[in-house]
């Protein structure tokens, strides 16, 4: 089955305020984690202009690599996601990232986020919410669900039916990555 990752996410002012409803509705959440995330840039392609990303995830004592393929659609960040855990936790992390760095990858940014999530159950599915104070960037809720390619539409729908339960509107496309490099450009 290839994995789809459909996300929707939503830039808000108090995030207390959604784990407010997300409570009312019987949504079960873990505890505050740090995540940092390291991001690639492919040394044959432009994933700016492909609309990749490749990413090492450091959280907890975990490590994981990412990719991401194009978005498939102009309303959601629907795209094919392979996420896989790094051997070794941690420890693991280095050598794959001088794996990368040895086959002409090379880092472009790191993006750092608090991040809390959630599991609610609506129409019929289980979504994973996460809650994310990032770095330089701002607060921000992450509406998600992984399905197979038949499943993205009713997937879609779900969330987006879910969005609007808590009150979330006006979506934004652009990963944290494009969002912190778009800030950093404005600075300079």
């Amino acid at each position: 089955m290839e994995r789809m990752e459909v996300e929707l996410k939503f830039p808000v002012e108090d995030l207390a305020a959604v784990e407010s409803r997300l409570a009312a509705l019987g949504a079960e959440f873990s505890g505050p984690r740090r995540e940092m995330d390291l991001y690639y840039a492919h040394p044959a392609r432009d994933f700016a202009a492909t609309d990749e990303a490749l990413r090492i995830r450091r959280r907890g004592g975990d490590g994981f690599i990412t990719y991401k393929g194009p978005k498939i659609d102009a309303t959601t960040k629907t795209r094919r996601e392979i996420d896989l855990r790094l051997p070794g936790g941690l420890e693991g992390v280095g050598p794959w990232s001088a794996l990368l760095e040895a086959l002409g990858f090379r880092p472009v940014a790191e993006v750092g986020k608090d991040r809390r999530k959630a599991m609610v159950d609506w129409e019929g599915r289980r979504v994973e919410v996460s809650l994310d104070q990032v770095d330089q960037v701002g607060t921000f809720v992450e509406l998600e669900l992984v399905t197979d390619a038949a499943g993205v539409d009713a997937a879609k729908a779900c969330i987006a039916s879910l969005a609007l339960r808590l009150g979330l509107l006006a979506s934004e496309r652009r990963s944290y990555l494009e969002l912190l490099l778009t800030r950093r450009s404005c600075r300079e």
